[in-house]
C-alpha cells in the first residue's frame, strides 16, 4: 500500500522567544512551492527592514524531499538547522518557518543561537493547527461522447473530483487522483475505449 497521506499546518501561525534582549519572531506557513517559499520570504524581509536576520527552513511535498534551510547570516548550523529539525521533529511537510530576530546588543553564543531558533519555531508549531494531506496526481483525461458514461460511472465510483470540463465531439476533463488509486484508476480508465490519459505536472 502506497503511503500517500502527510501532515502539514492549516494556516499562519507564530512563536515568539526573548533571551537577553534579543528577540526571536518564528513564523509558520503552509506551502507547496519554492515560488511561494521566495515570495514569502521577500515580504518578511520588507516588513522586517530594520530586524538583523531573516532564518528560514522548509520541507515540500509528501516525501518531504524537497528542503533547505538558510541561516541568513548568522553562524553555520545556529538557526537554519534547528528551525528544520523542529519541523522534522514535528513530522510536518509543505511547510515554510521564518525566524525573524531582532539583536539585543548581547551576543548568545551558537548554543544560545541553536537554542533560541529551536525553541521560537516550537513555540509557532505548538500553536498550528495541524491537519492531514493527502499526495495525489492530476490527470486531463480525453474521450469520445460514447464514452462519456464509462468514464462518469469510473470517476463517480472512484469519488474523484472534476473540473475544466469540456463537453463537444470530444469531451476532456480533469481529476485529482490521491497515489493508493493511481494503479486502480489507470487500469480502469484503460479499458474504456479511445480514453486517452495524460498525467499534468503542477
Amino acid at each position: 500500500m502506497i503511503q500517500d497521506s502527510y501532515k502539514s499546518i492549516a494556516g499562519v501561525s507564530e512563536g515568539l522567544f526573548k533571551d537577553n534582549g534579543s528577540r526571536f519572531i518564528a513564523k509558520a506557513y503552509p506551502v507547496e512551492t519554492e515560488e511561494e517559499v521566495r515570495a514569502i520570504v521577500s515580504a518578511l524581509k520588507k516588513e522586517y527592514h530594520d530586524a538583523r536576520h531573516h532564518c528560514y527552513a522548509y520541507r515540500l511535498g509528501y516525501l518531504g524531499d524537497r528542503f533547505r534551510a538558510n541561516d541568513d547570516g548568522e553562524p553555520s548550523g545556529s538557526a537554519g538547522r534547528p528551525i528544520l529539525g523542529q519541523i522534522d521533529s514535528a513530522g510536518l511537510s509543505d511547510i515554510l518557518v521564518v525566524v525573524v530576530r531582532y539583536f539585543g546588543g548581547i551576543k548568545l553564543g551558537i548554543p544560545g543561537l541553536i537554542r533560541a531558533y529551536k525553541t521560537s519555531t516550537a513555540d509557532a508549531l505548538a500553536s498550528a493547527e495541524i491537519v492531514e494531506k493527502v499526495a495525489g496526481k492530476f490527470f486531463r483525461i480525453r474521450f469520445g461522447y460514447l464514452s462519456m458514461n464509462a468514464v462518469m460511472k469510473i470517476l463517480k465510483e472512484m469519488d474523484l473530483p472534476q473540473k475544466d470540463q469540456e463537453f463537444g465531439m470530444e469531451c476532456c476533463l480533469t481529476t485529482r487522483v490521491r497515489l493508493s488509486s493511481e494503479e486502480s484508476f489507470r487500469d480502469r480508465i484503460g479499458q474504456v475505449e479511445g480514453c486517452n490519459l495524460e498525467e499534468l505536472f503542477e
